[in-house]
This record gives C-alpha cells, sequence and structure tokens, in this order.
C-alpha cells in the first residue's frame, strides 16, 4: 500500500493582496506560513519517501514547514539541480552527501518545475478587481474559468494539464506502484490538473473544483486501485 498527498501552497503575499501571481516566484503570507503548519499537523504520522514540489518558494515553504511536524526522524533534504553550466554545476556538486546514514535519514525534495501553477502571461502583477475594470468581469471570467481560452499570452488549464499529468503519470506513478510514499506540493491550477486526472474528471467537472490552500488531499493505493481518503 501507498499514499499519495497533494497540498496547494499556503497563502502567499499576493493571494493575500488579490494579484494574478502565476510564474511570479511569492513567499507565503504569515497565514500561508500558519497553514501550512496545521497542515503538518494533519500529516505528522504519515512518513514520505519522496517529496515532489514545485520550483516556486511558494510550494517549497509549504511542503519543509508541513514536513517540520511530520514525526519521522527523517530530514527532508531539498536535492540540488544538475547543470551543463560549469558555475551552475559545482551548486549540485558542492552539495553531495558523503555519509550513507544521512542519506539514509532524508527524505529528498525534488523540484519539478512541471507542476508550476499556470502562466497567467499579461495578466500576472495585476489586481483582480482592475483587471475586470479594465477587460470586463465576463471576459476575465472566461480566462479564469474556462478549460482551454488562455489569457494573454498565457496558459489556459488545458496548457497546464499537457505538461503536468503526462509529469505524473511517467514520474508519480511508478513510485506509487512500487509502494513509495509520495507527498507533492503544488498550486491551484497544477493540482486541479492532477485532481481531474486521477478522478476522472471531465472538462466541465473540473472548472468547478476548488482547492483550498493548505489543505491536504490524500489518495491510497492498493493493489493497483486509489481511492480517495480522509486525513
Amino acid at each position: 500500500m501507498s499514499e499519495l498527498i497533494l497540498i496547494r501552497h499556503g497563502q502567499s503575499l499576493w493571494n493575500l493582496h488579490n494579484l494574478f501571481t502565476g510564474w511570479v516566484d511569492i513567499p507565503l503570507s504569515l497565514q500561508g506560513v500558519n497553514e501550512a503548519l496545521a497542515a503538518g499537523d494533519r500529516l505528522a504520522d504519515l512518513q514520505f519517501d519522496v517529496v515532489y514540489v514545485s520550483t516556486q518558494v511558494r510550494a517549497m515553504q509549504t511542503a519543509l514547514l508541513a514536513l517540520a511536524k511530520n514525526k519521522s526522524p527523517k530530514v527532508p533534504i531539498l536535492q540540488p539541480e544538475k547543470s551543463i553550466e560549469p558555475e551552475r554545476q559545482k551548486l549540485a556538486d558542492w552539495a553531495k552527501i558523503y555519509s550513507q546514514a544521512s542519506i539514509d535519514n532524508s527524505i529528498p525534495v525534488i523540484k519539478a518545475w512541471q507542476l508550476n501553477e499556470r502562466y497567467y502571461g499579461e495578466l500576472q502583477g495585476m489586481n483582480k478587481k482592475e483587471t475586470a475594470d479594465k477587460f470586463g468581469e465576463e471576459q476575465v471570467h472566461i480566462w479564469r474559468r474556462s478549460y482551454d481560452v488562455p489569457p494573454p499570452n498565457g496558459e489556459a488549464l488545458k496548457n497546464t494539464a499537457e505538461r503536468t499529468i503526462p509529469f505524473f503519470q511517467n514520474t508519480i506513478e511508478p513510485l506509487l506502484a512500487a509502494g513509495k510514499n509520495v507527498l507533492i506540493s503544488a498550486h491551484g491550477n497544477s493540482l486541479r490538473s492532477i485532481v481531474m486526472h486521477l478522478d476522472k474528471l471531465t472538462k466541465e467537472q473540473v472548472l468547478a473544483l476548488e482547492l483550498k490552500t493548505g489543505d491536504p488531499i490524500r489518495y491510497t493505493v492498493e493493489n493497483g486501485q486509489m481511492k480517495k481518503g480522509v486525513i
């Protein structure tokens, strides 16, 4: 049996100020920090073999804060990214761990850009109310809630799903099949895409799906069957 936990990052400072965030790298607000710690309380008894996060700091913060409450003695360690550029590769080389005991006592935390939030294009940094005043509420609603209509030079949910779902199938599903417990800390739209895949939602059904900040979703995999559980 294996466990999969999906968690949308806690409230960010731009969530707080009602701004379109997308790929802009904004940290958690104080409320977001508290949401991540509260999620950690709920997940404290689960032991994870691997953690995947987006490349955005709010998702990384949420995962690490939640794991600070975990009862496992293992230590989460952000994995360095390899690079063909010598100076950037030095960051990975110098982060090497030389103690097998320390490696065995760690939980790898792996960054994956495919889990990043939906790219909001030219709306990024704009206040949502001001955007509605400028473009009209109906148009902004279409950009935010349609499945395949993107904002100017941005992604629709369809485009986000085209990167998150293959990543999940190719990377996460084999780990679950091997009995590994996996935590994914990501974003509202990237996780909506994954839930759409897991729950077999239609394009219409996923548009009504809302994921709360800092609220973990649990799936249990047993005998090849995935079931939604409670925490």
